[in-house]
C-alpha cells in the first residue's frame, strides 16, 4: 500500500519532489533538532491522485489523513475540536520549487464558535481568540471557497474606521467578536449555508483547496513564465499553530541569512510583533528591521542568528526563513533558498566560492541563467539622476532602473505596453497582478515591505521594484495619487531605481549595462566550463560592438534585409524590385553596392576578426514597397512612372502566403543579380578590413531557405563563381565558407545531401517552428492561450523549443550533415539561442553555436557552461 502522508520526523528532507520544497525543509530543520512546530505532509503524489480521482480525496488518502492527525495530536496533547485543550493547525502548500504567493495558506484552522471561547479561557486573552478566528473565517472564505477578500476587509476597515483606530491590532476583544459575527453574516449570505464548525470538515476542504489551487490562473501563468511542470504537483504541510499574536511578547518576522537585494553577508529581513504570519508578507501594516529585534529580545535575536547560520551551512545557500515568536520562545515555520535579484545572486555565489564553502562549478548551478537579464537592463544616467528631482524614497525592493507611463491596473499595464513603457502603480499587489508586473518597466507600491508579494515577485522576474513608499495617498476609486504635493493620473510620467528605492519626477534618461565586479568573474567561469561558442544576433555595427562587449564570439546571423529598410537605400531597393529587365536590375543593384560594403565593413570591424554570418536577402519583395495609392502615386512620380504600371507591378509581387512564398534562396534563383551584388560586398568589405585592421577574416556566406540540394548548388555555384572573380579583380588572397540556413523541414529531412555542397548549418528554429508546427508566430497569439488553459501547451513554441518535434528534426539534421561532411559547423539563430533550457538542447545535440541578441549573450554563455556541467562533452 502507497503511503501518502508522513509526519515531519518520517520524511526525508532531501526529497523535494515527494515532500515539496517546504515539506522537505520542514523535515530537514526537524532532524537537525531545530524548534520546529510539529505536523504532517500529504506528498505531491496525493495531489497527483486527486486530479486522477476527478478532483476528490479517495478514502485510503482520508484514512491515511486521519492516522497522522491522531499522532500529531498524541505528540501535541492537543485534540482537534476539543474542549479542553484543543489542537490548531496551519494548512500550507508546498511544490517542489517556490511558487511565492501562488498557493495559499490558511492559518488557525479548528476554530469553531465553541472552541474559540475555549482558547480565550485557555489564554486568558479573549482579543487574541477572536483575532484569530476572524482571520481563520477571511482566509477560508477567501482561499477554500473562493469568495470575494475585499469583502472581509471591508468589513474590518469599517470597523477599524468606527473605532478610530489605524491597526487591527488596536481593536478590543469586544470589537472582533462583533467583526466574527458580521464575517459569518456574510459568508452564510455568500454560500447559502453557515460557516463549517466540524473541524474535520474544515481541515479536509483546506487541504482540497490546496491541491485545486495548483491549477488556478495565477499558478498556471508563473509556471509557463518559470518552466515548471504541470504533473509536478503540490504538497500539503499540515502543521500545529504557534501564535505571534498572543501580545507584545509574541510576533512574526521573515528574514534572510543574506541581504536578498545586494548579497551582503549581514542577517536581513523584518518582524511585528502582535501579528500572525500571513501580516509581515502581505505588507498590511510596516514591518521592523530585523536588527529591531536584538534591542528588543537579544536571546530570540542571537537564537535565531544562530539557526541562520546553521541553516546556511548545511544547505550550503542563502536562506529565507520564516518565524514565529510565541510568548518569548522562537519557533521555525520554514526555510529555503531565498529568491535574490541578480545582482545578489552573482555576489552570493561568488562569495560562497571565496569562502570554501563551494566550488566555483556549483557557483555556476545555483545561478538562474535568465536572472542575468536583470543586470543587463539600463541604470539612469549619472548626470540625468543629478538633475532628477526626488519626490519620495522607500525601500529598494528589487534593483534596476524604471520610467514609464503610470498604470494603476494589471489589465491597463497589458493594454498600454503594447506601444509604450509602462510603470505599474499600486496600493499593495497580489498574485492577481503577475501579468501586469512581468510587462512593466518596474512596479511601485504604497504598502508593503522588502518581503511583501510585489518585493519577491519582482525580483524574481527581474523588475525593478519600490515597495512601501507610504508617501502616496491613493484616492478612493484608486485612479489617481498625490505626492509631493502633486496628483498623479493613468499616463502621467514617474521614474524610480529599485536599487535606492527613490522616486522621480518625469522621465530620466537612463544608459545601457557594463559587465563588471562578480558578473565579470562568474562570466570568466562560466566560459572556463562550457563547450558551445555563442554567437550574436545583429545587423548593425552598434548591436555588433554591444553583443561583443557582452561577450560574443561572432556573429552568427546578419540580416541584410535590415539594411535596406533605411531611408537612403529604399529608393534604390525600390527602383530594383520594379525593374523589368536585368540591365535596369543591374543599375539599381549598383547603387546598393557600396552601401552593403560599408555595411558589413562596419560589421566586421565591430567584430575585430570573429567569425560573421552574412545571410542572404530573406524576405519576400512586396515587404519594401508601399502599398495604399497615395504612396504609390508619390513613388511613381519619384522613378518616372505611371501610376498604373508601378500598381499593376505591385499587385504582381501579391502572395497568398508569403511566409512560404517567394523569397529566401528562391529569389536568388530568379534573380541572381542579387545574389552577385551581395556576395561582391560582403567579399570586398572582408578584404578591406583584413588589409586595415590585420585580421584574418573569413566570410561566411549564408542562402537562406534551403528545400532541395539543387536549389542550394544552383545559387552556391553564383556565389562562389563571383567570389572568386571579386578575389581575384582585388589581387587578394581570402578564403570563404557557403552555407544554408535549415529552415524547412524538408532541408532537416535530406540534411546529407545539402552538406555535400553546404560548408555549414545554420538552424532558424523561428521558421523551422512555424513550418513544423503549420502556424505562424505572429497569428499564434490569437490561440495559444486558449491552448495554455487548456493543457494542451505547456510553453510558447516560439520562445522555448519544441525539443519532441522541432528538436529532433534538429538532431536529425545534425546527424545526417556530419555523415556527409564531418567538419560540418552547425549553428541555431532564431531566438531560442537566448533560452537556456533551448541552449542545453543545443549542447546535447552537439551543435558548434548558438546566436541569440545581443543582451542575451551573457545569458547564453551561462546556460552553456550550466549544459557543460550537467552532460559533459567527451
Amino acid at each position: 500500500m502507497k503511503q501518502y502522508v508522513y509526519l515531519f520526523k518520517e520524511s526525508d528532507g532531501k526529497n523535494k519532489a515527494l515532500f515539496g520544497g517546504k515539506g522537505a525543509n520542514l523535515a530537514e530543520m526537524t532532524n537537525l533538532g531545530m524548534p520546529v512546530p510539529q505536523g504532517f505532509t500529504i506528498t505531491t503524489e496525493a495531489c497527483t491522485q486527486y486530479y486522477v480521482d476527478g478532483r476528490k480525496i479517495n478514502d485510503e488518502i482520508m484514512a491515511q489523513i486521519d492516522a497522522k492527525l491522531a499522532q500529531l495530536e498524541a505528540m501535541t496533547g492537543k485534540k482537534l475540536g476539543d474542549m479542553t485543550n484543543p489542537l490548531l493547525v496551519s494548512v500550507r502548500s508546498g511544490a517542489r520549487v517556490s511558487m511565492p504567493g501562488m498557493m495559499d495558506t490558511i492559518l488557525n484552522l479548528g476554530l469553531n464558535d465553541d472552541v474559540v471561547e475555549v482558547m480565550a479561557k485557555l489564554t486568558n486573552n479573549p482579543r487574541f481568540a477572536y483575532d484569530s478566528y476572524r482571520r481563520f473565517i477571511q482566509m477560508f472564505s477567501d482561499v477554500v471557497m473562493q469568495q470575494e477578500k475585499s469583502k472581509y476587509e471591508r468589513i474590518l476597515d469599517k470597523v477599524k474606521e468606527e473605532k478610530g483606530v489605524q491597526f487591527d491590532k488596536d481593536l478590543t476583544a469586544e470589537d472582533l467578536k462583533g467583526i466574527v459575527k458580521m464575517f459569518k453574516d456574510l459568508y452564510l449570505k455568500a454560500q447559502g449555508e453557515e460557516f463549517p464548525q466540524d473541524p474535520k470538515v474544515q481541515l479536509m476542504e483546506a487541504v482540497k483547496a490546496v491541491f485545486r489551487s495548483w491549477d488556478n490562473d495565477r499558478a498556471n501563468v508563473y509556471r509557463r513564465m518559470h518552466d515548471i511542470p504541470y504533473e509536478w504537483g503540490t504538497a500539503v504541510n499540515v502543521q500545529s499553530m504557534v501564535f505571534g499574536n498572543l501580545g507584545e511578547a509574541s510576533g512574526t518576522g521573515v528574514a534572510f541569512s543574506r541581504n536578498p537585494a545586494t548579497g551582503e553577508n549581514v542577517l536581513y529581513g523584518e518582524y511585528l510583533m502582535n501579528a500572525q504570519g500571513e501580516d509581515v508578507v502581505a505588507g498590511i501594516r510596516t514591518p521592523l528591521p530585523i536588527s529591531t529585534l536584538a534591542e528588543q529580545n537579544p536571546e530570540v535575536y542571537k537564537q535565531f542568528a544562530d539557526i541562520a547560520k546553521k541553516l546556511e551551512q548545511h544547505n550550503r545557500d542563502m536562506q529565507d526563513m520564516e518565524f514565529t515568536i510565541e510568548n518569548g520562545k522562537l519557533y521555525m515555520l520554514q526555510t529555503r533558498n531565498g529568491k535574490r535579484t541578480a545582482k545578489a545572486a552573482l555576489k552570493i555565489a561568488v562569495d560562497l566560492v571565496n569562502e570554501g564553502m563551494i566550488t566555483e562549478k556549483e557557483a555556476i548551478m545555483m545561478i538562474d541563467p535568465k536572472q542575468l537579464d536583470a543586470l543587463l537592463h539600463p541604470q539612469f544616467e549619472a548626470d540625468a539622476l543629478k538633475k532628477g528631482v526626488v519626490i519620495a524614497e522607500a525601500l529598494p525592493a528589487s534593483p534596476g532602473a524604471a520610467c514609464g507611463k503610470i498604470a494603476f491596473t494589471a489589465e491597463r499595464a497589458k493594454e498600454m505596453s503594447a506601444t509604450e513603457k509602462v510603470v505599474l502603480v499600486r496600493l499593495e499587489t497580489s498574485p492577481e497582478d503577475i501579468e501586469g508586473m512581468a510587462v512593466s518597466q518596474g512596479v511601485l507600491t504604497a504598502r508593503g515591505g522588502m518581503t511583501s508579494h510585489a518585493a519577491v515577485v519582482a525580483r524574481g522576474m527581474g523588475t525593478a521594484c519600490v515597495a512601501g513608499c507610504s508617501a502616496i495617498k491613493f484616492a478612493e476609486d484608486e485612479k489617481s495619487f498625490t505626492l509631493a504635493g502633486k496628483t498623479y493620473v493613468e499616463g502621467d510620467e514617474i521614474s524610480f531605481d529599485g536599487s535606492t528605492g527613490k522616486v522621480y519626477d518625469g522621465l530620466i534618461k537612463t544608459e545601457p549595462a557594463k559587465i563588471s565586479g562578480e558578473f565579470a568573474t562568474i562570466m570568466q567561469w562560466a566560459d572556463k566550463y562550457r563547450a558551445l561558442q555563442v554567437r550574436t544576433n545583429a545587423d548593425n555595427p552598434k548591436d555588433a560592438k554591444n553583443a561583443f562587449n557582452f561577450g560574443a564570439q561572432g556573429v552568427g546571423l546578419c540580416r541584410t534585409e535590415h539594411m535596406f529598410f533605411e531611408a537612403d537605400r529604399i529608393p534604390a531597393v525600390r527602383e530594383m524590385i520594379v525593374s523589368t529587365t536585368v540591365e535596369e536590375r543591374k543599375k539599381a543593384l549598383a547603387k546598393l553596392l557600396p552601401m552593403q560594403r560599408e555595411d558589413f565593413k562596419g560589421i566586421y570591424k565591430a567584430m575585430e576578426g570573429n567569425p560573421v554570418t552574412i545571410r542572404f536577402l530573406d524576405p519576400p519583395l512586396h515587404e519594401f514597397v508601399p502599398h495604399d495609392d497615395a504612396d504609390i502615386e508619390a513613388l511613381a512620380k519619384e522613378m518616372g512612372l505611371t501610376f498604373e504600371r508601378l500598381k499593376s507591378t505591385i499587385a504582381d509581387l501579391h502572395e497568398f502566403n508569403p511566409m512560404m512564398g517567394h523569397r529566401g534562396l528562391r529569389l536568388a534563383v530568379t534573380y541572381p543579380e542579387i545574389a552577385e551584388m551581395q556576395t561582391q560586398a560582403v567579399i570586398e568589405a572582408a578584404i578591406a578590413v583584413n588589409k586595415e585592421c590585420g585580421y584574418s577574416i573569413v566570410p561566411e556566406i549564408m542562402i537562406p531557405l534551403t528545400c532541395d540540394w539543387k536549389e542550394f548548388k544552383y545559387v552556391r555555384d553564383i556565389v562562389a563563381a563571383k567570389a572568386d572573380e571579386t578575389i581575384k579583380a582585388n589581387g587578394a588572397t581570402l578564403t570563404y565558407k557557403i552555407g544554408t540556413m535549415i529552415e524547412i523541414p524538408r532541408a532537416a529531412l535530406t540534411a546529407d545531401e545539402v552538406a555535400k555542397y553546404a560548408e555549414f548549418f545554420s538552424f532558424g528554429t523561428n521558421d523551422l517552428t512555424q513550418m513544423t508546427y503549420g502556424f505562424s508566430r505572429d497569428d499564434a497569439g490569437k490561440f495559444l492561450d486558449v491552448y495554455y488553459t487548456k493543457k494542451i501547451f505547456e510553453s510558447d513554441p516560439f520562445a522555448r523549443l519544441d525539443q519532441n518535434g522541432v528538436g529532433k528534426l534538429v538532431k536529425m539534421a545534425a546527424s545526417l550533415g556530419k555523415e556527409a561532411r564531418p567538419d560540418i559547423k552547425l549553428g541555431i539563430c532564431g531566438e531560442h539561442g537566448g533560452d537556456p533550457s533551448s541552449v542545453e538542447f543545443c549542447h546535447k545535440a552537439g551543435l558548434t553555436y548558438v546566436s541569440c541578441s545581443p543582451f542575451r549573450v551573457p545569458i547564453a554563455r551561462l546556460a552553456a557552461a550550466q549544459a557543460n556541467i550537467k552532460f559533459p562533452r567527451a
